[in-house]
């Protein structure tokens, strides 16, 4: 039953068609969210949650910008402790298998089932690749929002001065590495334009390692268990050695860490003539590129395969029923198919939700920016993103390795074996008290 304040104000919202006064009475929530990528995602997400409001005048929901994804991870950790939680985080995708295993995130199976929905149902809206980031034990943990693949830029003018042909992209990385031969430009023991760069450092790293290794026909590791990772195996090997020899001996890639912002810099700068970035950056990338570029799937060494990344939302644990019915009617509205257009137009994501490709603004944009859609082409390739019991560490595990291998401190194959050894000691308690757990072992 609605009371008789929501009644009135709903009406009034009816009748005038503008923004109601907020009744005193309103749930006033938080809805924490990550800035990763380059853009303006804080002030179009202002704007979002400033329409929400007008539209929904019993809840007053603020966005609390929390920094990286791993930053949103302790802010809403710290928050859980503190008996703050708030009714809503926009959380990386990744995150949800620790998150759910630590019990710090609620299922939405009951909220789901309280609007007549089955699982099914629900889920339905969403691409299928998704769903292995957020559906977990059968439930329902994250509700997809935002969500992005790696993609290949290519600076078109570079490709047509070197002699390349820039409507046919790599599409191998033999055919990478030779066009990123043919791009590096130098001046005596100067590189001043490298052919390739992509993003290593905390977070974009092993994304972007992930890539490659399941490019290489690999598995990073068991997406049905979450005390496994597979570091040390050929595929993997292979994918780090791979770019590895990109920079120290084909010498197309700058050697050392390379942060994401960076990387795009560079990009835009015309310093680097090709880029392996989210898709997160494609309207940042249109929005300031002064030279025509094109996109294009992650090239392949065995397959096409790319890992789904990006975020979802999630209800942190401890919420009041109150908060958590508001947080679930303002996640409702982030992921339905017109805000879920709306977001990817802004920011490059696409969109989780099917429905919004079927929006005329939707196609019209489409037809306008024919590069929105590769990502949305490559989820035929994509395959979920590295989840783990206690996931941060055991992904900086492997980025370590991978760091100290670009900066010529290790190679492969040792650095491989030391990540898989310090990533299995980080698990080891949770596999104890999982998959070791046997029973009449007393």
């Amino acid at each position: 039953m609605i009371s008789w304040w929501k009644g009135a104000a709903l009406a009034l919202v009816a009748a005038a068609g503008l923004a109601a006064p907020r009744p005193a009475f309103a749930t006033d929530i938080e809805l924490f969210f990550p800035v990763p990528v380059d853009g303006a995602l804080a002030r179009n997400m202002s704007g979002l949650i400033k329409e929400f409001n007008d539209s929904h005048p019993d809840i007053k929901a603020t966005p609390v910008f929390t920094g990286s994804y791993d930053d949103t991870l302790l802010k809403t950790r710290a928050s859980i402790k503190a008996g703050k939680p708030p009714a809503a985080v926009i959380m990386s995708a990744n995150f949800l298998t620790d998150l759910a295993i630590e019990r710090e995130i609620v299922p939405m199976d009951d909220l789901i089932g309280k609007d007549g929905k089955t699982q099914d149902a629900f889920t339905g809206q969403f691409f299928p690749a998704l769903l292995p980031n957020a559906v977990i034990d059968r439930k329902v943990y994250g509700v997809p929002f935002h969500n992005s693949t790696p993609l290949l830029y290519i600076n078109a003018d570079h490709f047509k001065e070197a002699g390349l042909d820039p409507e046919k992209p790599p599409r191998t990385w033999a055919e990478l590495t030779d066009a990123a031969r043919k791009l590096t430009k130098r001046e005596g023991d100067r590189t001043t334009r490298w052919g390739l760069m992509m993003p290593s450092n905390y977070d974009y790293g092993g994304w972007i390692l992930e890539a490659l290794t399941m490019s290489n026909g690999g598995r990073y590791y068991n997406e049905e268990y979450g005390g496994e990772v597979y570091y040390d195996t050929p595929t993997m090997l292979g994918a780090l050695t791979f770019w590895s020899d990109l920079v120290h001996k084909a010498k197309v890639h700058p050697a050392g860490e390379q942060k994401g912002p960076a990387v795009t810099g560079a990009f835009l700068a015309g310093q680097a003539s090709m880029m392996i970035i989210s898709t997160g950056s494609l309207t940042f990338i249109r929005d300031t590129a002064k030279f025509p570029f094109r996109v294009a799937f992650v090239p392949m060494n065995v397959r096409q395969a790319v890992p789904i990344g990006g975020a979802s939302l999630v209800q942190p644990a401890g919420l009041s029923a109150e908060k958590r019915a508001a947080g679930w009617t303002l996640i409702q509205w982030l992921t339905s198919p017109e805000k879920s257009g709306w977001w990817s137009r802004a920011t490059g994501y696409f969109a989780p939700n099917k429905a919004a490709y079927d929006l005329p603004e939707m196609k019209t944009f489409l037809e306008k920016n024919p590069d929105a859609k590769i990502a949305v082409d490559q989820l035929a390739n994509a395959k979920p993103w590295f989840a783990t019991y206690r996931t941060v560490p055991v992904r900086k595990a492997i980025e370590d390795e991978l760091q100290s291998v670009l900066a010529g401190k290790r190679q492969p194959k040792e650095a491989l074996a030391a990540a898989q050894k310090a990533a299995d000691a980080l698990m080891r308690p949770y596999v104890e008290d999982t998959a070791l757990r046997l029973p009449g072992a007393e």
